[in-house]
């Protein structure tokens, strides 16, 4: 009886070896096993989902976009990937469907279209004055996941239309698409919207910038400045994240200096500790830099 289902064993490990050289007669499929980091001896088990694999990237060749998506499931590709001695196939986002994907870990606060859309390859590259800016940016997302070196967020100043705030997204859009959640706010608006909101979600809209695993706050400087806004809104948010190491992006068209004698004017006259301990906590948070170009807008 042993002899005879070792018979049938070989007989049907034969068939799928036949079956599995006979599919990679076809030149997509065999191209597209030899990508995988799955040994043959495991793959010759499952050609006929290996040949489903192949016809739906097959499909993938012309995309029409995600609306006309030809997939049984739009958006998503069978994918196999190795558990133990078995490989097990589940759908996975295609390229374009993560592109789409990806801002649901971006939580915005009153920010333009085009901010939201913001790309590193759409960066301009052409400017000298650009260079430590994108030397800055590549060693920050290198470095976020590593435990051992602190991340520090970015305090940038610059002229009116270089390019600031495009810059400053376009790390976090790079960044939600390794998974990582953050939040951009237009900071002006920001502030009118808390007040707005007192009786209604005020608590979790500060929640949410304020323990956001990353935060660029937009225009810091542009605002009416208050006690309020100062001390209440903006100190215990820095405070916060000082104390966490948050990493926490600005954009001023405010030097540090300028910036500090802003914070210090409100209705309760000159304050000039209270300012300069604002300014304390952003040192401790960011790289100051000034990113000098030509208007963009234009």
């Amino acid at each position: 009886m042993e002899e005879l289902k070792n018979i049938v064993k070989t007989k049907n490990n034969s068939n799928l070896e036949t079956n599995y050289h006979k599919a990679c007669r076809d030149k997509d499929f065999s191209n597209y096993v030899k990508t995988l980091p799955i040994e043959e001896s495991l793959l010759i088990k499952y050609t006929s989902s290996l040949e489903d694999c192949v016809n739906e990237r097959k499909l993938c060749r012309n995309c029409p976009g995600i609306k006309e998506c030809p997939q049984s499931v739009k958006g998503y590709v069978l994918t196999p990937e190795k558990n133990g001695k078995r490989v097990i196939f589940s759908y996975v986002a295609c390229s374009r469907k993560r592109e789409e994907l990806y801002k649901d870990n971006v939580t915005y606060f009153d920010i333009s279209r085009d901010v939201r859309d913001a790309n590193l390859k759409n960066v301009f590259k052409d400017d000298k004055g650009r260079l430590p800016l994108i030397k800055y940016i590549n060693d920050f997302i290198k470095n976020f996941e590593n435990d051992e070196v602190e991340s520090k967020g970015l305090y940038l100043t610059g002229s009116f239309g270089s390019g600031k705030t495009y810059m400053v997204s376009a790390i976090l859009n790079e960044m939600a698409k390794r998974g990582v959640r953050s939040t951009i706010v237009y900071y002006p608006e920001f502030l009118r919207d808390l007040k707005a909101s007192f009786s209604d979600n005020y608590n979790e809209k500060f929640i949410v910038a304020k323990k956001s695993p990353i935060l660029f706050i937009d225009d810091i400087g542009a605002e009416n400045c208050s006690v309020w806004s100062r001390d209440e809104i903006l100190g215990s948010i820095l405070q916060y994240r000082m104390e966490q190491h948050l990493p926490t992006f600005f954009t001023s068209n405010l030097s540090l200096k300028e910036l500090e004698e802003h914070l210090s004017n409100t209705s309760n006259g000159v304050e000039k500790v209270k300012a300069r301990r604002i300014i304390e906590r952003i040192k401790q948070l960011t790289i100051s830099m000034e990113l000098v170009s030509k208007n963009r807008r234009d």
